[in-house]
């Protein structure tokens, strides 16, 4: 069972959330693109959320246009962190 998520005031849900969701459950490294095409968004809007993403710690590029999710990501994810100040308590 999923703790609740305590989300920062930056973060756009539920499309953050499904970012990060698809990032944890796949453990792969991604690109926007298919990650837009898994949830159903633009790649557009993916890729500025998983700047925030990134700028905020919870993903972290591994190389030009690939991402993974960050431990402090999956913190999130299952409720272990919180984040509705800005950062990770």
């Amino acid at each position: 069972m999923v703790e609740k998520r305590d989300p920062a005031d930056w973060m756009q849900l539920p499309s953050d959330d499904r970012i990060l969701e698809t990032l944890g459950s796949s453990d792969l490294i991604l690109t926007p693109a298919i990650i837009a095409k898994n949830i159903d968004v633009s790649r557009e809007h993916v890729a500025r959320r998983m700047s925030e993403l990134e700028k905020h710690g919870l993903i972290e590029r591994e190389e030009r246009g690939h991402y993974q999710i960050t431990e402090s990501g999956e913190h999130y994810l299952t409720g272990d962190a919180d984040f509705s100040d800005g950062s990770e308590n």
